[in-house]
C-alpha cells in the first residue's frame, strides 16, 4: 500500500512539473521581439509634401506672350519654374503675381493690382521693402523664349493665410519693372496672364 502511495506522488509530481514546463514555454513564445530588432530607419519616413499648384499665362489682347509654370512653397516664399515663348527678344518683363484671379478683361486689368497684403511699398524682392507679388524680371533670349526660376519672398501657397497666393493671377508686363516707380515698377502693359491653380 505504501508502494502505491508512493508511485502516485512520483506521477503527480512529475505530471506537476511538465505543466510547469509547459507553461513557461507558452510565456516563451510571448515574449516581445527581442532589442536587437531592427526599427524602421526615420529616414525612410516620408514629409508631408509642400502644397504645389500651375498657371497657364496666356496672352492678352494685341500680344504673343505664354507659357505654363510651376509653383511651390520653398520656407517663406513660393516658388515659379517654368518657360515662356513669344516675347520681344533679348528683352527685360516685369513680372508680379496680382491680388485677383481674374484674367478676363482683354488687357488683364481685371486681375487688380500687384500682390500686397503687408501693405508695403513697390520694389526689389531681394531688398526688406516690396510686395509679395512682386518677382525679378523675366529675360527673354535671341528667339523671345525664356526660362523662368523666380520667388516671391513673403508669400505663401495653399496656407489660407493672408499671404496665400493660391486662387490669385501671375502677370506679366512688356518692359523691365525698375524695383522703384511706385506703385508697378514702370513696367508698361499687361502681356499675359494666368490664374494660379491648386496641383
Amino acid at each position: 500500500m505504501k508502494l502505491l502511495i508512493a508511485i502516485g506522488m512520483s506521477a503527480a509530481a512529475a505530471f506537476a512539473t511538465g505543466c510547469g514546463q509547459r507553461d513557461a514555454s507558452q510565456g516563451a513564445d510571448a515574449t516581445p521581439p527581442s532589442a536587437d530588432t531592427p526599427l524602421p530607419s526615420p529616414s525612410a519616413v516620408t514629409p508631408p509634401a509642400s502644397p504645389t499648384a500651375s498657371t497657364e499665362l496666356s496672352p492678352t489682347q494685341g500680344h504673343s506672350a505664354s507659357g505654363v509654370l510651376s509653383l511651390s512653397a520653398e520656407g517663406e516664399s513660393v516658388r515659379l519654374t517654368g518657360s515662356l515663348q513669344g516675347l520681344t527678344p533679348n528683352g527685360q518683363f516685369g513680372f508680379h503675381i496680382h491680388e485677383k484671379g481674374d484674367c478676363s478683361a482683354p488687357d488683364a486689368s481685371s486681375a487688380g493690382e500687384h500682390f500686397n497684403p503687408a501693405g508695403k511699398q513697390h520694389g526689389n524682392p531681394q531688398a526688406d521693402d516690396h510686395h509679395a507679388g512682386d518677382m525679378l524680371n523675366v529675360i527673354s533670349d535671341a528667339q523671345g523664349s525664356a526660362v523662368v526660376d523666380a520667388r516671391a519672398q513673403g508669400a505663401t501657397l495653399g496656407s489660407g493665410q493672408p499671404t496665400d497666393v493660391q486662387g490669385r493671377a501671375v502677370v506679366l508686363h512688356e518692359k523691365a519693372d525698375d524695383y522703384s516707380t511706385q506703385p508697378a515698377g514702370d513696367s508698361g502693359a499687361r502681356i499675359a496672364c494666368g490664374v494660379i491653380s491648386a496641383g
